[in-house]
């Protein structure tokens, strides 16, 4: 099992930047590949192998948005720049057993609201 907890959604405008975290607890092996996710079992933003922190980004985003981790916290985080109207919704962290390109992943936590205004 895992549990995963977001935090860091807020409003702003257009071109603003927001920095969201994704608290992760529970067994290690369910939490090798933490994903963000703009809607629940949406297209996945971003993605990160803990083992070897390598990362995957969905191309709307490429450039804009970095995800990393701080292992000593076991914290995810999604550095989110240049924010546009478009990048509005809830966003979900998610956690899997395996981090193949977008795995389906088991572990959700309950999401954080990002409100980006023109």
């Amino acid at each position: 099992w895992a549990r995963l907890v977001e935090s860091g959604g807020d409003s702003v405008q257009a071109g603003g930047s927001l920095r969201l975290s994704c608290a992760t607890s529970g067994n290690t092996a369910h939490r090798k590949c933490v994903g963000w996710f703009r809607e629940k079992k949406s297209k996945g933003v971003a993605r990160i192998y803990t083992g070897d922190g390598s990362t995957l980004y969905d191309d709307s985003v490429k450039g804009r948005f970095t995800i990393s981790q701080d292992k000593t916290t076991s914290t995810v985080f999604l550095q989110m720049d240049n924010l546009k109207p478009e990048d509005s919704g809830t966003y979900y962290c998610a956690s899997d057993s395996t981090c193949g390109s977008w795995p389906d992943f088991v572990y959700w936590g309950q999401g954080t609201q990002v409100s980006v205004s023109a």
